[in-house]
């Protein structure tokens, strides 16, 4: 049936935490801009208001969550380096992370992952240890225990998680007031972080998780209050949506009662040829989901912000 909420981690992220995290990456990551389409202000009847973190170093959100974990070791820790399991966009960011420190870093990777996502991991200087899609949590503890390496999970841990609330906070300075939030979840980081930032900044706006209808264990979870287990041999275009929801991010948003919309992969794909065609922005899939699930919801004369979660493809999808 999967694990039952306990309460126990909801609050393990505060919006303190999220407050020092800003500070702490400011000099390294990006505000990124906001951007809109008439367009589809038209069709929808209704202010969209794009978070573009696409246009993030390392080209996603993740950049926030890596560079607040890295940066948040001790002296003592820091050195022996870090690991992580990611099919491409936290393993670049944690890459890049750890160029800041100039500390060894390790990214264990799918070997499905998308080529542009390994040569990007490379590119910033970490090696790549490959895996089955389903080894990937017992390889990094391998490589962390051969290593004496820390693991920084790409999504449930709380620095990593306080990282990525940070994008709300500038989403909230840059638009204003706000009817609607929506963002994409995979393992759930960027969704409980934008949650915990909303329900500081804009209490009375309703928080939306975007997922595939191919991987919808974060739906089936929150709907049933189990963190259900993820979808087996899952298959979708928006490739870093593939994992299952984490655990602190299951009970942070059950807590503050997130609704999770499921998209079908025709409306994913939609959204990004959307992006790419009528904005001239590159999304990937996954970041395209949120404005999938803004389409179909019914959002007329709402204001709704809409994080975009990254840019980095091959264009296979298309």
């Amino acid at each position: 049936m999967g694990s039952r909420w306990t309460g126990t981690l909801a609050g393990v992220v505060t919006f303190d935490d999220i407050l020092q995290a800003k500070q702490r990456i400011g000099p390294y990551v990006h505000q990124t801009p906001v951007m809109t389409s008439a367009t589809l202000d038209e069709e929808l009847g209704a202010s969209v208001l794009f978070k573009c973190e696409n246009l993030q170093k390392v080209g996603a959100f993740k950049a926030r969550g890596a560079v607040n974990a890295v940066l948040s070791l001790d002296e003592e820790t820091a050195p022996r380096g870090v690991v992580t399991h990611s099919s491409g966009n936290h393993g670049q960011a944690l890459a890049y992370a750890a160029s800041i420190r100039g500390i060894p870093c390790a990214v264990v990777m799918p070997d499905t992952a998308p080529r542009v996502k390994v040569e990007a991991v490379r590119g910033y200087g970490a090696d790549v240890v490959f895996c089955a899609q389903s080894q990937r949590e017992k390889t990094a503890a391998r490589v962390s225990a051969e290593r004496g390496a820390t693991v920084v999970h790409p999504f449930n841990d709380p620095a990593v998680i306080a990282g990525q609330g940070t994008a709300m906070i500038e989403l909230a300075e840059q638009a204003g007031d706000l009817d609607m939030i929506i963002a994409p979840i995979g393992g759930g980081g960027l969704l409980s972080g934008t949650t915990i930032s909303a329900a500081a900044l804009l209490p009375t706006a309703k928080v939306v998780g975007a997922e595939p209808e191919m991987v919808d264990d974060a739906y089936r979870s929150l709907v049933s209050g189990f963190r259900q287990p993820r979808v087996p041999r899952p298959h979708t275009v928006a490739d870093g949506l593939l994992t299952g929801i984490g655990e602190i991010a299951f009970e942070i948003l059950l807590a503050h009662g997130v609704q999770i919309v499921t998209v079908s992969e025709d409306d994913v794909i939609s959204a990004a040829r959307f992006f790419m065609e009528r904005m001239k922005l590159v999304v990937e899939p996954s970041g395209a989901t949120s404005l999938a699930a803004a389409r179909i919801m019914g959002i007329y004369g709402m204001r709704v912000g809409v994080i975009v979660s990254g840019g980095n493809t091959d264009f296979s999808w298309l």
